[in-house]
């Protein structure tokens, strides 16, 4: 048994190089211009299409793999940065578990990223491109058969222009050329089918590739972008956190702390330490202020003119009974903080009632006309009341400073909440 299958073994291998053998005599041949050869035109451009759209899938697969590993690079590399901030954000600073959170759905997102592009991307490109090594051997087969075929007509006719003929050898000779013209044009139509097909499919492949791919940058990125935001917000307040306790020892220390706008205009009031709010949510709303009436403004404006007195009366002088010593009234001159308190308006960089500056360390949106709407870090300038009566409780006027410094006018200020301040 083993001598007969060694002897198949030997006889496939001598029938193979046999034919090669007839395949480069044939070839040597027709470039001789000895023999006819086998030429389609539109085929061998079907070939080369073939060849470059071969060359092009393996080139788009390469660079997909390897943007793949610059996403996992940058993943590896965002993880260990996200990991350190981690490590080193201590655990009474601002927003500690929403940042151990934001690390998480940062390393989760990048994973994701990553196996979509695996699976969508790359799964799909790389089963079209699986389809190449086989119609590429085919195409060679169909190349070694029509030199096959060419060689057995070429046979055939020598046999047929020979002097003598011989029946059996032309009738053998015809058989192998029918044999190889009917395996020749089988693979030919076959192939001629499906490498138009497979020649416009590309398109398609190229489309769906990079769609996918861009459908998942763009996920990404706009979920990336989130976080980015939500870790800019987190070190925002990590800052404000950090501005508000260096604040509070000192003014611990010097036992002063910002007054409220009824206590620097009283002059019986005694100044109270107040400490620098600590970061939370924003305080609550001050008591309301009530809107005077028509009828209120007028008993106030007449009150106003009972309590002024007559010229005529303050211009006569008083008679003194004989004997008696005139008395003498001293009137205590206002301190010099109660008119350094308020300036005039002579100097042209602040405005008329200026009192000092304030820093909002929380929003606050105005609900009526008269308010003042303020942002997390605006700089306010403290204006006097004209009419200090006007003034309630917990309630400021002021003006933003950036819109003094550009206009140079108050037409824009309104009253805010003082806790919703810090004096600088």
């Amino acid at each position: 048994m083993a001598e007969i299958g060694k002897g198949g073994s030997a006889g496939k291998l001598a029938i193979s190089v046999q034919k090669r053998l007839t395949r480069a005599q044939e070839k040597v041949m027709q470039k001789l211009g000895k023999a006819d050869e086998t030429r389609d035109a539109a085929f061998e451009e079907m070939v080369a299409n073939f060849n470059k759209q071969m060359t092009e899938g393996s080139k788009l697969q390469k660079d997909l793999k390897a943007y793949l590993t610059a996403v996992k690079t940058m993943h590896d590399a965002s993880r260990r940065l996200q990991d350190c901030l981690a490590d080193m954000y201590e655990p009474d600073w601002f927003g500690k578990e929403e940042m151990d959170a934001m690390t998480e759905d940062t390393d989760t997102l990048w994973l994701d990223y990553h196996q979509n592009i695996t699976d969508k991307s790359l799964t799909s490109l790389d089963s079209y491109l699986a389809q190449f090594p086989d119609i590429k051997a085919r195409i060679a087969k169909r190349d070694r058969k029509m030199v096959d075929f060419d060689s057995a007509r070429h046979h055939f006719s020598s046999l047929q222009k020979g002097k003598k003929k011989d029946e059996a050898k032309i009738a053998k000779a015809e058989e192998e050329l029918g044999r190889a013209q009917k395996i020749f044009e089988e693979l030919n139509v076959e192939l001629q089918d499906e490498l138009p097909s497979l020649w416009d499919n590309r398109v398609g492949v190229y489309v769906n590739t990079f769609q996918g791919l861009a459908g998942h940058q763009e996920k990404f990125h706009g979920e990336m972008s989130k976080l980015s935001q939500n870790l800019n917000d987190i070190m925002t307040k990590l800052e404000e956190q950090r501005e508000l306790k260096k604040g509070a020892p000192a003014a611990t220390k010097t036992g002063e702390g910002p007054k409220s706008e009824g206590t620097n205009h009283s002059e019986s009031a005694t100044p109270t330490p107040k400490v620098a709010p600590r970061p939370g949510p924003p305080p609550g709303r001050p008591v309301a202020r009530p809107a005077a009436s028509p009828d209120a403004r007028q008993q106030r404006a007449d009150s106003e003119e009972d309590e002024v007195p007559d010229a005529d009366a303050d211009s006569a002088v008083p008679a003194v009974p004989a004997g008696t010593a005139p008395t003498t009234t001293t009137t205590q001159a206002p301190s010099w903080d109660s008119w350094s308190a308020v300036t005039n308006g002579s100097d042209g960089d602040l405005p008329p009632g200026f009192l000092y500056k304030v820093k909002a360390v929380h929003e606050y949106a105005a609900t009526d006309g008269d308010e003042l709407e303020l942002k997390i870090g605006d700089d306010v300038l403290v204006l006097a009341f004209d009419n200090p009566d006007e003034q309630d409780d917990g309630w400021l006027l002021g003006v933003q400073e950036a819109h003094w410094v550009q206009n140079k006018d108050t037409s824009a200020k309104g009253v805010f909440p003082e806790n919703f301040t810090q004096k600088v």
